[in-house]
């Protein structure tokens, strides 16, 4: 029994840490390559209403490689868009903060590829890269971004956003209906400012609104947003805060909230918020499940967790969110369910086999099996 909880114990920590003792800096040999035959391609395009019309928000553009989403732009006025990727943002930062780094089998994986790697850096890397388009209350397909050459067209062309059923209600605030020209004019403004990426601006025209009419959500959220990006994050929280305050039936604050409390650690807001999210709207947010189960198994509390995994994997029908197999599969081994906690993890590199962490699951899923084949049968 010592050994079996040993192995456990392995497993748990190979999983969750396994990548701790990465090697670092540059391969040997690596610092000869030329990766300038590729030094950058332009992509743009659109999105859309079902109707037709621009969507009257930025919609935030994300380029997502293995399950990495990286920010591009925000898209303006008219719904249009564009950005670059170069051959220097192989390295981009990540939208997801509990993913590891890069492991030595990746590492030696890079060192041993083909000339063509470093050749084509750019079209290489965009291999296993999607374009999202993200307006909450709404879905869209995902876009391919891989290309043969730089010389390929690189227009995506439009992007519709379809409503969500019940979501697409609750992105509307319904005390903008109430709000005074002035206010409206300042939040317009700020929008504009914020397509332009003029954080400054934006953030002053949406302050303008706010003390207009202090009850303005909508404004309220998009001071949240300019404030994130000028990089005051308990700015950009006390704002998200007033924002809920102000429509508890407003659905985009929670999001934010919920994401940013889980980032930081802050398990007990975290379960909070993406608690009262999924009140808001059970049916259409798979990723508030998502956080739900990993801040409720921070908090000790795993049948809570587990619930909410399993709700997750209900609600994600498309199977978009395969860190919610990654998740279920943690708390299920925590529980000594080894056989379900293998099969979820098999699954999760069905569905993510390039995951950062997909090389250390593969490593230790074997054991798991082995633990699950030593357990009486039930």
């Amino acid at each position: 029994m010592r050994a079996r909880d040993a192995c456990r114990t392995c497993i748990c920590l190979g999983i969750l840490v396994g990548a701790a003792a990465s090697a670092r800096g540059q391969a040997p040999g690596q610092a000869q390559i030329d990766k300038s035959s590729e030094r950058a391609i332009f992509f743009s395009g659109s999105v859309m209403l079902e109707d037709g019309s621009a969507p009257a928000d930025p919609v935030r553009i994300d380029r997502v490689c293995d399950g990495r989403a990286i920010f591009e732009a925000w898209t303006d006025a008219k719904g249009q868009f564009s950005f670059k990727v170069g051959a220097n943002d192989t390295s981009s930062t990540t939208g997801d903060a509990s993913l590891p780094e890069a492991r030595p089998a990746e590492l030696n994986k890079a060192i041993n590829a083909s000339s063509t790697q470093y050749s084509r850096p750019i079209t290489t890397m965009l291999k296993g890269c999607e374009l999202q388009v993200i307006l909450s209350g709404y879905r869209s397909e995902s876009v391919s971004l891989a290309l043969k050459s730089v010389m390929d067209d690189a227009r995506v062309g439009t992007i519709i956003l379809h409503p969500l059923s019940r979501a697409s209600a609750l992105t509307v605030s319904a005390t903008s209906l109430a709000a005074p020209p002035g206010a409206k004019k300042a939040y317009q403004k700020g929008l504009e400012a914020m397509r332009a990426q003029k954080w400054d601006a934006a953030a002053g025209e949406f302050t303008k609104a706010v003390k207009v009419y202090p009850k303005y959500a909508v404004a309220w959220y998009a001071l949240g947003l300019a404030r994130q990006s000028r990089n005051d994050l308990p700015g950009a929280i006390e704002a998200w805060r007033e924002a809920q305050s102000s429509d508890p039936k407003y659905i985009k604050p929670y999001e934010n909230l919920t994401a940013t409390a889980d980032r930081q650690g802050n398990w007990a807001e975290s379960e909070k918020y993406s608690r009262m999210w999924i009140q808001l709207d059970p049916e259409d947010f798979a990723g508030a499940y998502l956080f739900n189960a990993v801040a409720n198994a921070r908090l000790n509390k795993p049948d809570e967790a587990e619930h909410a995994a399993r709700e997750g994997l209900r609600v994600d029908k498309e199977q978009k969110i395969p860190r919610m197999n990654y998740v279920l599969g943690l708390i299920l081994m925590d529980k000594k369910q080894y056989g379900e906690s293998a099969r979820c993890f098999r699954k999760y590199l069905e569905l993510a086999p390039n995951a950062n962490d997909a090389a250390i699951v593969r490593q230790q899923l074997p054991k798991l099996e082995e633990l699950a084949a030593s357990q009486p049968a039930k």
